[in-house]
């Protein structure tokens, strides 16, 4: 059951209930008991008793007034963020009076019928009264939401579009045969009332239906469109809803709350507005104009009314009056119109919802029983067979091994008939954006770019620039023309004005103003807080192709320099000489390229004379490293402290690749910033054979060398006659020029002459052989006789007989 909200209606009777003192803020105090011999001391009472009982009553006003202030922000905490100071009850009055305005017009202002219609729908959309049954969350005005036609209860757009799917989804790959292809209904979470695939709602409109996306209006009902409802009444009687776009038609109100509810009570809905002119039975009368509803006439039986709305002619007959048929429609009864057609007792034999059975029980009301013979089932994969009850399906537990329309996941169905489902997990995988993964069902090819948006801002957050997701790491920062309002790092309370930045400040140039501790006064300098000072001591390098590393700064502060104003100090005569005028000495060092930085000071003689631009012993000695310019190609500074003169030649080893770009070469520094192109390519030089191919396939012989190299290829290659029998070497040059090439001499030709002639003898032998076999072939055959056939055999055989007689008459001769 949702929350009912307190509404103005509940406010009322409790304003009403109260007594007048509570609507003063006070609060009754109880009776004391007088005391004998008081009665004086009251009828005067002091001024003490005056003060102390003026105190108690403003203590207990002010309890009061807190206590009340705060029962209405608990009941109104939740309207207060939409409806802001205004009078919320009045508010909401204001629009429960104009989603009615239109009724009421109807009904000259008549609004009893609507009373408990307007409670119901002021309560239903308080703040946070209506929940979505699917994600347990308040259904905001701002929210799109979509209304179920049969119990009209309302979910969020984006919940019941996925309840839809998943419910659709989940039915397909569990008993359809054919998945996708079948038209599977999705019931409402509530009253599982069934809708098709194509009634999935897609689009955000009003409680009527006229409007997409209708716009907030704080004086509306939330998702209303404030146009006239004008739907029709249910049972139709041929008019339309008069009331403004509301939740639900009125006829439903009634039903809602007796579901939730369970209580049985009078309708709230007023009934249709509209005035119809009716006479009485027997139309000796007027016509008399009455309100458009429910028939409600008595039927000729006399025992029932019409249960039609209100209709032009006759009812007609009670609609159980006649004969009548028993439950399995093979009787007919003919019965009075108050009692019920019995059974006939024959059996029922209805087609069950197999299709292939009928019920055996005896005639019966209501429906018939599921089927439960026995059959031989095959399963939906067509591996398996199974005897079981008819009205059950048989689905095995093998799983189906194939891949999905994606190509990465299996099938994994149980007994999957073949056509599996397109793959319902989510893609995941990692964006270009490097920050979001894909939330799209997994898919074949590329995702989507990301749909987020990033906000690039300058340094103060002031000014910023919105970009595609992931281009924030190569968007630069944009520009901002607002003024740094970093505190100062100096010892100036403000500093300079610039533009808003990334890193540090750039360093103060305002005058130092610093009061000079000797003299007082103040520093004309600029501001030397944090002056960059190069670090002392250079590391070397340690191996010869480290590079050496570069000068590091540290920020520091430096004392102000000497006080240059100058002053008038009066000495006696004999002191009188030289003094010290505060500026920079400014003399020449040996090193020739500085020059001393020591207050003005003494200087004794050089070289037997004062000279005012060479240096003096008493001159600070140069302490800075060489900073003259290298030769052309050099990386390494001069080793040497600042000094006269040239550098001296670089001794370092420097890195370089061959002209192969294989070999690395370690070479003197000096060598290669002083050779010319000859040399250096000499120096480049790894000393091996070149390893690049040339375009006859060889290998090129020359030493490492530069640029392309030489197409002179002197190896020997083989070349033969036309006749592949003489075979000569030759230079690869010379053959790829055309300049040689290898003729087939005498011996080649009488070869080549003895070769077609015995070619031509056995064509002319094949030929020959032909000749003869058909010859043959056209022979007459000649039957031969007896003695030519045996001949052969007699002889022998008589040859035989003349030996074995010779043999036998010189035996017995003997």
């Amino acid at each position: 059951r949702p929350r009912a909200a307190a509404g103005p209606g509940t406010w009322a009777r409790a304003a009403a209930a109260r007594p007048s003192w509570a609507e003063a803020g006070l609060r009754p105090n109880p009776p004391r008991e007088r005391s004998p011999g008081s009665a004086a001391s009251e009828a005067q009472p002091g001024r003490s008793s005056q003060l102390m009982s003026q105190k108690k009553f403003e203590e207990i006003k002010k309890a009061n007034q807190a206590a009340a202030k705060k029962l209405v922000e608990e009941h109104f905490s939740s309207s207060s963020e939409d409806e802001g100071d205004e009078d919320l009850e009045g508010k909401q009055g204001k629009i429960v009076a104009n989603t009615f305005i239109t009724y009421t017009t109807q009904t000259d202002g008549d609004i009893r019928e609507l009373e408990r219609t307007k409670q119901y729908v002021n309560e239903a959309f308080q703040a946070g009264a209506m929940t979505c049954l699917i994600c347990i969350a308040s259904v905001k005005r701002n929210q799109a939401v979509w209304s179920c036609s049969g119990c009209f209860c309302i979910f969020h757009m984006p919940c019941i579009q996925k309840w839809a799917k998943d419910s659709q989804f989940l039915v397909s790959s569990l008993t359809d045969d054919d998945f996708g292809k079948r038209d599977y209904p999705w019931p409402c979470p509530k009253c599982r009332f069934e809708y098709k695939r194509s009634e999935t709602p897609s689009r955000y409109y009003c409680y009527c239906g006229k409007v997409e996306d209708p716009p907030l209006d704080p004086w509306l009902v939330p998702h209303s469109c404030g146009q006239v409802c004008e739907r029709e009444f249910k049972p139709p009687c041929g008019h339309k809803c008069l009331l403004l776009c509301h939740p639900v038609c009125l006829e439903k109100i009634l039903k809602e709350i007796k579901l939730l509810i369970g209580i049985e009570i009078e309708s709230p809905c007023p009934p249709c507005p509209k005035m119809v002119s009716t006479t009485c039975y027997c139309k000796k009368a007027k016509p008399v104009p009455r309100r458009c509803s429910v028939c409600g006439k008595t039927l000729p039986c006399g025992n029932h009314t019409c249960e039609q709305v209100c209709h032009v002619g006759a009812c007609g007959e009670c609609p159980r009056s006649g004969k009548r048929f028993c439950p399995c429609q093979k009787s007919k009864f003919s019965l009075p119109c108050t009692e019920d057609v019995p059974t006939c007792g024959d059996s029922c034999d209805k087609v069950l919802e197999c299709g292939i059975h009928r019920c055996s029980q005896r005639c019966h009301r209501g429906p018939c029983e599921t089927c439960r013979q026995e059959v031989e089932k095959q399963c939906r994969c067509g591996k398996h067979t199974k005897r079981m009850p008819c009205h059950k399906t048989y689905l095995c537990e093998t799983k189906c091994v194939k891949m999905r329309d994606c190509q990465k996941h299996q099938c994994r169905r149980k007994c999957c008939p073949g056509n599996c489902p397109p793959c319902d997990q989510n893609c995941g995988r990692t964006l270009g954006c490097r920050n979001h993964k894909c939330p799209s069902v997994c898919h074949r090819g590329s995702c989507y770019p990301c749909p987020e948006t990033v906000d690039v801002k300058c340094s103060c957050g002031d000014t910023k620039v919105t970009v595609p997701c992931g281009r924030e790491r190569t968007t630069r920062p944009p520009k901002c023309k607002e003024l740094c309002s970093r505190p100062s790092t100096c010892h100036h309370s403000s500093q300079e004005k610039h533009r808003c930045h990334f890193g540090s400040c750039p360093p103060c140039h305002q005058p130092c103003q610093k009061v000079l501790e000797k003299c007082g006064h103040l520093c004309p300098v600029p501001c030397h807080d944090q002056a960059l000072i190069k670090q002392t001591g250079k590391l070397q390098p340690t191996v010869p192709w480290e590079q050496p590393s570069e000068p590091a700064f540290i920020q520091t502060a430096l004392p102000c320099p000497p006080c240059l104003v100058p002053i008038p100090i009066p000495l006696p005569c004999h002191a009188v000489g030289p003094y010290s005028c505060k500026r920079v000495c400014g003399r020449t060092l040996d090193c020739q390229n500085h020059t001393c930085m020591k207050e003005c000071h003494k200087v004794t003689e050089v070289d037997g004379c004062t000279a005012k631009n060479k240096a003096g012993p008493e001159c600070l000695p140069c302490e800075e490293g060489c900073s003259k310019s290298r030769p052309l190609g050099c990386p390494h500074p001069c080793v040497l402290p600042c000094h006269p003169g040239d550098c001296p030649p670089c001794v370092q080893m420097l890195r370089i690749k061959c002209h192969c770009k294989i070999t690395s070469l370690y070479v003197e520094c000096r060598k290669i910033t002083t050779a010319d192109i000859n040399e250096k390519n000499l120096l480049s030089c790894c000393k091996n054979q070149c390893p690049k191919e040339l375009p006859c396939g060889h290998r090129c012989k020359e030493m490492c060398h530069p640029g392309e190299c030489p197409f002179n290829c002197n190896q020997k290659v083989k070349l033969r006659c036309p006749c592949k029998r003489i075979k000569k070497e030759l230079q690869c040059n010379k053959v790829r020029e055309n300049q040689v090439s290898v003729e087939c001499d005498t011996t080649c030709k009488e070869m080549k002459r003895k070769a077609s002639e015995a070619e031509l003898e056995a064509f002319e032998n094949r030929l020959k052989g032909r000749r003869k076999k058909n010859r043959k072939r056209d022979e007459v055959a000649v039957e031969l006789s007896l003695w030519q056939k045996y001949k052969y055999h007699l002889l022998s055989v008589c040859g035989v007989s003349v030996a074995v007689f010779a043999w036998y008459i010189a035996y017995d001769m003997d």
